[in-house]
């Protein structure tokens, strides 16, 4: 059954459409908003889109300028209309959305959807090791808890870190999305409210929509978190669910201090939410000598705080190893929730892991120097060809959050694509459509593509500015 998408959906989805684009009639401006959308995979292809008289209605425009819209989709094959039942997103064949481009290898196109690193040196070691150790199973090979080895590995980790842990507190999960949708699934009821930052990942958001929740958001400032405004909306909103990324946030690479850490867990407690703190990125300091603070939970002495972890940003994105740090009846609820979804990750994966885990020191090292390099590179290409855009330098992870100089984050994702580069909007970091005036660029690829990255989004940018229509103009990647 496909979805129905009202009026108001589709303009909360919208958000500042309307300066997300400089020049031209208003209908081609919303045509282009629209086709970001079904593009980015916000809207879903076979969503029924609301009725002209609707959509104009909650964007206060006159019916006529929708139609125009809704004309223009289906010229670019973006929108089907069947006679008595709707319109309906569509895909126009040569364009893939947002949620499937992962799945393209054109060496036209430079993929900055994703931010994820190649894989180590030390991986086909590690599996081979991993496949020495299999002969040792002689059971079925399911436990919804995960490997008894890797939890206690874990559990060190986390002790080694500040913060007391046992092997019965873990949950191994297939990746950091599925135990976040675990957790989701868990805890929240239909209408709960749920606390986000603003930017913050958008799979986490989607995650907690899919178990009904209402999202609510809180921004951050370009440094970081605003502790005091995060607090006093735990105190004003009293959501049922917290969901942070203290950890070199996803996507402006900023690191949460203890103090700050302190205040909110507090404040959590006195609301009666559930922290989970996301550390899928806590490995990825780009500075090797930095300070880091203690784990959120570490200040949580009620059971209030549940950690995220995950092997696929530290080692590779192909290892759907991720992991959930809770109370012990809160992981037992986890694993009987679990049961109706899969039966937890393979076993060669987990020791896979858990080799990899034996030298993480030194792969950690290398990774960091490979981040520097990379991040150096990006920094130098956009000062020099689009002195327009500045950032705050991220204390670590894998992507820079760059605030242009218009508001025309939509626009130039999709130009960008025109020109083989794969880019994902702010507003996609958002709950409420906002932030058009930035733009996440990962800088996981090496260091010459990164180059080129900046060198095709600049003529994109121009072009955006210039109201040239999208073209394809792709060249291989050397």
């Amino acid at each position: 059954m496909s979805t129905a998408l009202t009026g108001d959906q589709l303009g909360r989805l919208l958000g500042q459409w309307r300066s997300a684009a400089t020049g031209g009639p208003s209908y081609d401006r919303l045509a282009t908003a629209i086709r970001a959308l079904v593009l980015d995979g916000r809207v879903a292809l076979g969503s029924r889109l609301p009725a002209e008289r609707a959509l104009a209605a909650s964007l206060g425009m006159s019916r006529t300028t929708v139609a125009a819209t809704y004309d223009r989709l289906r010229e670019d094959g973006l929108l089907q209309t069947r006679q008595g039942s709707g319109s309906y997103a569509a895909m126009p064949s040569g364009l893939l959305p947002a949620a499937t481009r992962w799945a393209r290898s054109d060496d036209a196109f430079i993929d900055l959807s994703l931010a994820a690193l190649e894989p180590p040196a030390g991986l086909g070691a590690a599996v081979l090791q991993a496949g020495e150790q299999l002969g040792r199973f002689t059971d079925h090979g399911y436990d919804g808890f995960g490997l008894l080895a890797l939890r206690q590995a874990l559990a060190d980790r986390y002790t080694e870190r500040g913060l007391a842990t046992t092997a019965d507190q873990l949950v191994v999960t297939p990746g950091a999305q599925a135990a976040i949708d675990l957790v989701a699934r868990t805890v929240l009821g239909p209408r709960d409210l749920a606390l986000v930052e603003s930017p913050t990942y958008p799979n986490a958001m989607d995650a907690l929509r899919r178990a009904q929740a209402r999202l609510q958001p809180v921004g951050l400032m370009p440094g970081g978190w605003d502790v005091e405004l995060l607090c006093s909306a735990l105190r004003q909103a009293l959501p049922r669910l917290a969901y942070l990324i203290p950890d070199f946030n996803n996507p402006t690479g900023q690191l949460l201090d203890d103090d700050g850490r302190r205040e909110i867990v507090a404040a959590a407690r006195r609301s009666g939410t559930l922290v989970v703190a996301d550390e899928t990125l806590v490995d990825l300091a780009l500075d090797p000598d930095i300070a880091m603070p203690l784990p959120m939970a570490a200040h949580d002495r009620d059971d209030g705080v549940v950690t995220i972890g995950s092997a696929s940003k530290t080692f590779w994105g192909g290892l759907r190893v991720g992991w959930i740090r809770a109370p012990r009846p809160l992981a037992e609820r986890l694993v009987d929730v679990r049961r109706t979804v899969d039966m937890g990750p393979g076993v060669l994966d987990q020791l896979v892991v858990l080799e990899l885990l034996r030298d993480e020191r030194e792969l950690v090292t290398t990774q960091r120097r490979r981040l520097n390099d990379r991040l150096l590179a990006l920094e130098s290409a956009l000062r020099e060809l689009c002195p327009q855009w500045s950032w705050t330098r991220p204390r670590g992870g894998l992507s820079l959050w760059v605030e242009m100089d218009a508001p025309i984050s939509t626009a130039l994702t999709q130009t960008a694509s025109g020109v083989g580069v794969r880019v994902v909007p702010g507003p996609r970091f958002s709950a409420d459509g906002t932030l058009e005036r930035f733009i996440r660029l990962p800088f996981a690829l090496p260091e010459a593509v990164l180059t080129e990255a900046v060198t095709r989004l600049a003529a994109a940018r121009a072009d955006v500015h210039a109201g040239v229509p999208i073209s394809v103009r792709l060249a291989p990647v050397a």
